[in-house]
């Protein structure tokens, strides 16, 4: 019987790879995950909003040669190995480097870039003029990424980044003392910022090749490995380097290229006004007042089942309260978003924050309602039983009137912590406010114009909260007993 199994398993598993790309062509829609917060290889273009890019174009150009359309899936970098994993997309365009491991976990294709490990360090730092210089030193690199474990083993700390650019403003700001990258993004920042306060400082001497990157046994290989190799034999793969690193990328190591010139912070900052502000209306507000509604609804059940004598009903009540308090509000929306395909269980991306941030609404505010309903003095729940009112009836038209007025202050709190807590969304493929700041702060490197933005958006959804936080207090007084 177990023979049977296996054999069945076995057997669907070789189908599953077989089909991949007969499955991508019936289906008219190659899927691909990419940052599009990496510029110049993948990022939403300042003047159009467009996702444009190196990595962008190849796959345009790949799902051409394949006869399908190219849809993209945003997503950030740490976590898109797992999101591909779940199934979200179909491979990967990203400047994934092959590895060793990563070819041993995943399907990699034949590379589409080829450059060389850089170490870049502050100009007027001359203490780093080769790997085993990095010993002692602090990079700044994204922690899933082959540099990484390439600046570790040279006796670096790292630190942990999204991606370059954040990597190439902790090492301008003065935080680290240097960051370990492939050169074609290296010699692209350069062509792009023409910022003259990095120099590269050494090599490490690894050759890295981009590729794109699919499930084990995805049965998209061949039909990839065809499409790149006829993209560089026409020259497209070059065209394309040309167009955004000012270099040919396609198989030799680039060279650095000219500067283009750079939008100023505040055109780009009105530029990205309205989409922003589009992001906050359409996603930031809608998501935390659903999830806000349902956790409340969520938080009233739990506390009463706080509250009941029956020690089964109480202790379930505990114990989730207990896992939601316990646990990361991050953890939670991995848990729900990327672990639970792996069960056969995929939730979209806002269908899955509003259930995670409404599970953990009712985790914090289970607590809130409890206490305010204890303080209601235990003499009105008895003069209610004397004049024959039942439990529903009195909880309803005695007890939470006046305690929703002592809630009131504390689940304010928690509304305006939800509003910021939305941010999170964006690692979960949400385009909230934060990812759009994080778009439009990646292909110019004006974080602190962009998040500022950002912060300014959430600062007044906050006033405004506090504002009718106050006017619901004075609304509810009239249920205060005196």
């Amino acid at each position: 019987m177990l023979g049977v199994l296996v054999a069945l398993v076995a057997l669907a598993c070789g189908q599953g790879a077989e089909g991949g790309s007969d499955r991508v062509a019936s289906a008219g829609v190659l899927r691909i995950g990419t940052e599009g917060t990496y510029a110049p290889f993948s990022y939403h273009d300042s003047a159009t909003g467009a996702l444009s890019g190196y990595d962008i174009d190849v796959a345009r150009a790949v799902a051409d040669k394949l006869g399908v359309r190219a849809e993209f899936v945003e997503t950030p970098w740490d976590s898109i190995f797992a999101a591909l994993e779940s199934g979200r997309f179909d491979v990967v365009a990203n400047q994934v480097t092959i590895t060793p491991e990563r070819q041993a976990k995943y399907d990699l294709s034949k590379p589409y870039a080829v450059g060389e490990g850089v170490i870049v360090t502050r100009a007027n730092d001359n203490s780093i003029k080769s790997l085993n210089d990095l010993s002692g030193k602090i990079t700044a690199q994204s922690v899933t990424s082959n540099w990484a474990e390439v600046a570790r083993q040279a006796g670096a700390k790292v630190e942990a980044v999204e991606g370059f650019t954040q990597a190439i403003t902790l090492l301008n700001q003065g935080r680290v003392d240097a960051t370990v990258n492939d050169s074609i993004a290296v010699f692209a920042y350069l062509a792009t910022t023409n910022d003259t306060s990095v120099k590269i400082a050494a090599k490490t001497g690894q050759r890295s090749e981009q590729a794109f990157a699919a499930g084990k046994n995805s049965g998209l290989l061949p039909e990839l490995n065809r499409a790149i190799t006829e993209l560089g034999a026409d020259g497209t793969l070059a065209r394309i380097s040309e167009k955004y690193l000012k270099a040919d990328a396609s198989g030799t190591a680039p060279q650095q290229g000219t500067a283009a010139p750079a939008p100023s912070t505040v055109k780009l900052i009105l530029d990205n006004l309205w989409p922003m502000a589009r992001a906050t209306i359409t996603a930031t507000i809608p998501l935390t007042a659903i999830s806000f509604v349902i956790g409340l609804v969520i938080a009233l059940g739990v506390a009463l089942a706080r509250m009941s004598p029956n020690r089964l009903v109480s202790g379930v009540a505990r114990s989730y309260i207990s896992i939601i308090r316990g646990t990361p509000l991050l953890v939670q929306l991995f848990l729900i978003f990327y672990a639970l395909p792996e069960l056969g269980i995929k939730i979209d991306p806002f269908p899955a924050a509003i259930i995670a941030f409404s599970l953990n609404v009712g985790g914090y505010a289970a607590e809130v309602i409890r206490s305010a309903i204890s303080s209601i003095p235990k003499g009105q729940w008895e003069a209610a039983q004397t004049i024959g009112m039942k439990y529903p009836t009195t909880l309803r038209r005695i007890i939470l009137p006046q305690a929703s007025r002592v809630a009131v202050p504390p689940l304010s709190n928690t509304l305006i912590s939800l509003v910021k807590d939305t941010s999170l969304a964006s690692t979960i493929l949400v385009t909230e406010l934060l990812r759009t700041a994080q778009v439009a702060a990646a292909p110019t490197f004006e974080f602190f114009a962009m998040y500022g933005t950002a912060a300014a958006y959430y600062w007044v959804i906050c006033l405004a909260l506090s504002f009718w936080q106050g006017r619901v207090e004075r609304r509810l007084e009239r249920y205060v007993a005196r």
